[in-house]
């Protein structure tokens, strides 16, 4: 358990304070802007201004920045999400002061020079195109390309080579000035300071950034297409395997159904589809589930690579083992659903034990306005779930998947 506090400052800025006995800090400073929020001529322009965060301000060039944070001897980093761009420090308490500060002046004072863009532009082209060379990245691009019509997730969120090419600098400008403000952020602070002392820095750092009204674009959530697609890439060894399937309107009881399922499918070494293509059939190296619970993205995978001779092969016995899920015909006994609930608890202990992981957590359930809290409702709702949920949740969701496969071009 740990204590926590939320202030939201005069500006609209939220700010979750958590109290730990630690000996370091962790913050995480959230825009509330991703992939889901882009036009169609800004796919991936909120992955280029997290980069160009780092380029330079009114005080600092790139150089300053990096050295400025290095010299905090902590861990630095900042990624691009559907629903959010983050920047994450974790380092020793003491250096609380200087993060925030370099922090605010990042966020609030970036110049976005014409000549940092254009080297960055060819940065990020060499991200998009090594991605391409990643099976597995390239595999999901093409995945979620088919099984999507409109929505945001049919893109990577680094975008396309076309689209980024195009960015100018008074576009990339126009989307910071729209999205970089006050009333958009979320910062959490995990540390043994005193909360109010938090309060007080961060006050002081950002509370003359001005607020702005913000109009944002409505997010359109879209089912699966369902079928069987193809791609085709030169000199690979295997072929993979996706399906994808989506579920929207799930009560958190049956999202905790949802998580026990995915476990025991694919989350681990001991799940039913290891067992039956690696251990029993030797016929894959890679094979595992996925679930994304986040408000706007709910989605589940499976994922693994076979040889191209064993694809139809593969495919059968996934659907064998959905079909016997979804029959009872798999037994989810009380011993293995209580192994289930204790694998959740106990990734939920890590979280609470870790100084970073409370802080990246905090953070996912206030962007999605959830009770920061919740672990505690879903630990005590677990002792609930029974076999007949799962098996009900399976027939929901585990239907008319999008299945993309991938073969070697000859």
């Amino acid at each position: 358990m740990f204590y926590s506090k939320k202030y939201i400052l005069d500006n609209g800025l939220n700010l979750i304070c958590i109290k730990k006995d630690s000996k370091l800090i962790s913050i995480n400073v959230a825009i509330r802007v991703g992939a889901l929020l882009e036009d169609k001529s800004e796919r991936g322009i909120s992955h280029f201004v997290e980069h160009m965060i780092f380029k330079g301000t009114k005080k600092r060039n790139n150089e300053d920045i990096n050295s400025d944070i290095e010299k905090l001897g902590g861990e630095y980093n900042a990624y691009t999400g559907y629903d959010r761009t983050v920047y994450t420090f974790t380092g020793l308490k003491e250096e609380i002061e200087c993060i925030i500060e370099i922090f605010s002046d990042m966020l609030q004072n970036s110049i976005f020079s014409s000549k940092e863009i254009k080297k960055e532009k060819e940065v990020i082209l060499s991200e998009i195109r090594t991605a391409k060379d990643d099976i597995e990245d390239f595999s999901y691009q093409k995945a979620y390309y088919a099984a999507f019509d409109k929505s945001p997730l049919k893109y990577d969120t680094i975008g396309t080579e076309d689209i980024v090419n195009k960015f100018t600098r008074n576009e990339i400008l126009s989307f910071y000035k729209k999205y970089y403000i006050p009333n958009n952020c979320n910062i959490v602070v995990a540390s043994d300071y005193e909360p109010y002392y938090i309060y007080k820095l961060i006050k002081e750092h950002f509370g003359k950034w001005e607020r702005k009204e913000i109009k944002k674009n409505n997010i359109l959530m879209e089912r699966n297409i369902p079928g069987c697609n193809y791609s085709y890439k030169k000199d690979i060894e295997q072929s993979t395997i996706i399906y994808i399937f989506t579920f929207n309107n799930l009560n958190k009881n049956q999202e905790l159904a949802l998580r026990i399922l995915n476990h025991k499918l694919g989350e681990s070494n001991n799940s039913i589809l290891f067992k039956e293509l690696r251990e029993k059939r030797g016929l894959a190296y890679d094979v595992y589930t996925s679930l994304d619970l986040s408000k706007h993205v709910k989605t589940m995978c499976i994922y693994t690579a076979v040889s191209e001779e064993n694809i139809e092969k593969t495919i059968n016995i996934i659907n064998n083992c959905i079909d016997k899920i979804k029959k009872k015909e798999i037994v989810f006994d009380n011993s293995t659903i209580d192994i289930m609930k204790k694998v959740l608890k106990t990734a939920t202990a890590f979280t609470l034990e870790d100084c970073e992981d409370i802080a990246n957590y905090v953070l996912y359930q206030s962007i999605n306005n959830e009770n920061i809290y919740e672990f505690i409702e879903d630990n005590k709702a677990l002792n609930y779930i029974e076999s007949n949920h799962i098996y009900e949740i399976a027939n929901l969701v585990l239907n008319n998947p999008t299945i993309h496969i991938l073969k070697r071009k000859e």
